[in-house]
């Protein structure tokens, strides 16, 4: 038995309720080395009374581990529980104390892992609609330009020319709500806007003004019309919302540039000195970005500002949640009042935070509910764009970042292939269309919210940005007939997809199961024959079959 890889930790991913008095419990063991793990446990004050058991399934595996998972209803919210390990050859049991033998029953109030109280407030509640939820994130500048009597001195690109840093296209809230009838027939039921409000930027991500919609793309009352009429369609709507940093040219930090100190607002910001002094950049920026200053999120001021924001656009137009810019960056406290203003003004608002790295000290049911999967994005471009991971390794990779969380985020999880801030999917596969359409079969039947960043439906290309944020071609005869009608297919059966999600290899092939359907995707240049119920499978080189398991079977 390899101890060394033995892991259980109370309170966290391994440990979590997830209704009511049901528990979720998992034990990390090295892959293959365990025949049987047993979960034992009783309401923590009984435990000499009267003690359950339940054998535990093997139920995901990455390269070295496997992770083992039982549910319990626990008949008290007050519960203790240890491990039985056995390998075949040895046995132990695992508790607080590591792995021992024997096990004192007598003294097991010292020393067994326990779930102290189940308590309603600390149970993380997965939003209702985000289970069904198929995302369509818009560049707004890029995607349509519907005002055709606004002012256009501002654009200086032609729609459709290749994109640099500093280009305007015109794209509007109105161009948006014109296009709603084409993403409602598409299958979209979210849209993700990148940021709309006062802003000298194509992208807007430095913000000025956080009360009025940028001049550029429309009025406040443009937005109110675009959520009323989506919300009309059945179509959520989420905003982006820029908490991180803003633009220097915002009042407050301009009031620091002519006050230093003496500015009521020097302490929103964090600097070094007397005056901030962009040149030498003696502040907290984002990035390297002198011209975007960070907020001081401890600041208790900043904080009831920038939650005024999101209450105040949330009353205002009656968006259903926000996606949060550079979140990892922002203080713990600010998110944590954040997350109780937001929920207390709409429970099923939905906040999905900006990490592109594993996040879990965020997504404990206090913070965010989700956050954009730049993870399983790469795990998609080395198997299907790159050619990097086998088909064992990439189930492994997915299947380690679900251990990563809680069943309620990964439910939660906004999976994406590409988005504004990456290549296209499309590009970083040399133009493959068919690992594009593998990828996004993927994409839909993994756990969490499927994203689709706009144009990608159509085959749009574009190295890293500014490249990835070209216009949005309108000429149907230019799409990819091909990945379109993938991408209709994919969304129409998304509401089929459900359940318990396994992850793994055979030979060549990954298969992922939800509920009665399989899906089995064939990434060779040959063809593959899958073997099951009976029945033999053909799947052809650099395609995917779904199967649809019999009643009984």
């Amino acid at each position: 038995m390899d101890k060394r890889a033995i892991l259980h930790i109370p309170g966290s991913q391994y440990a979590f309720a997830y209704t009511g008095r049901e528990l979720r419990i998992r034990l990390r063991t090295a892959r293959g080395d365990m025949k049987r793990v047993t979960l034992i446990y009783a309401v923590k004050y009984d435990w000499l009374k009267e003690r359950k058991t339940a054998v535990m399934q093997k139920s995901f595996s990455d390269e070295l581990f496997d992770y083992y998972t039982a549910r319990v209803d626990a008949p008290d919210p007050r519960i203790g529980y240890i491990f039985y390990l056995e390998d075949g050859k040895e046995a132990y049991y695992y508790s607080e104390e590591g792995l021992t033998a024997d096990y004192d029953h007598e003294k097991s109030y010292y020393n067994f892992f326990q779930y102290p109280y189940i308590n309603a407030a600390d149970v993380h509640h997965e939003v209702p609609w985000c289970e069904s939820a198929v995302f369509y994130q818009i560049f707004v500048d890029r995607f349509c330009m519907g005002d055709r009597e606004k002012d256009r001195g501002y654009i200086n690109k032609a729609w459709g020319e290749i994109p640099d840093p500093k280009s305007f296209f015109g794209g509007d809230l109105k161009g948006i709500r014109e296009k709603l009838g084409y993403l409602e027939k598409l299958g979209v039921t979210g849209l993700y806007l990148t940021p709309v409000f006062t802003s000298p930027s194509n992208h807007k991500y430095d913000t000025v003004d956080y009360f009025r919609v940028d001049a550029m793309f429309g009025t406040d009352e443009d937005l109110k019309a675009l959520v009323r009429e989506a919300h009309g369609r059945g179509i959520r709507v989420i905003l982006d919302a820029v908490f991180n940093h803003c633009s220097m040219e915002c009042a407050q930090f301009q009031d620091v540039l002519e006050k230093g100190r003496a500015s009521r607002y020097y302490d929103w910001f964090l600097i070094r000195g007397d005056f901030p002094d962009p040149e030498h950049c003696n502040y907290e920026c984002f990035a390297a970005c002198s011209y975007m200053p960070k907020w001081n999120t401890s600041n208790e001021e900043v904080q009831n500002f920038l939650i005024g924001v999101a209450l105040h656009w949330m009353r205002e137009t009656g968006i259903d949640g926000w996606r949060l810019d550079v979140a990892d960056e922002v203080s713990h406290d600010f998110w944590r009042k954040f997350r109780k203003a937001v929920k207390g003004e709409d429970p099923e608002a939905v906040l999905i935070g900006e990490s592109w790295h594993d996040a879990a000290p965020w997504l404990k049911g206090d913070e965010f509910d989700g956050i954009m999967n730049y993870s399983f994005t790469k795990a998609c471009i080395d198997f299907f764009a790159k050619g990097t991971r086998t088909a064992e390794s990439f189930a492994g990779r997915l299947n380690e970042l679900l251990m990563r969380n809680t069943d309620q985020v990964n439910a939660m999880m906004l999976n994406l292939l590409d988005s504004h801030d990456t290549e296209r999917f499309l590009t970083l596969a040399n133009g493959d269309e068919d690992s594009l359409i593998l990828a996004l079969a993927v994409l839909f039947f993994f756990p969490g919210m499927p994203c689709i960043c706009y144009g990608t439906e159509i085959g749009m290309e574009g190295e890293y940005e500014p490249d990835s944020r070209r216009t949005f071609d309108w000429d149907e005869t230019h799409w990819n007939k091909k990945i379109n009608a993938a991408v209709r297919f994919l969304i129409k059966l998304k509401g089929r997809i459900g359940g318990e999600a396994r992850l793994y290899a055979e030979g060549k092939l990954f298969l992922l199961e939800r509920g009665k359907l399989t899906l089995a995707v064939n990434a060779e240049r040959e063809p593959a024959v899958l073997l099951r119920d009976g029945k033999e499978h053909f799947i052809a080189a650099r395609s995917y079959i779904i199967i649809e398991r019999e009643e009984g079977v």
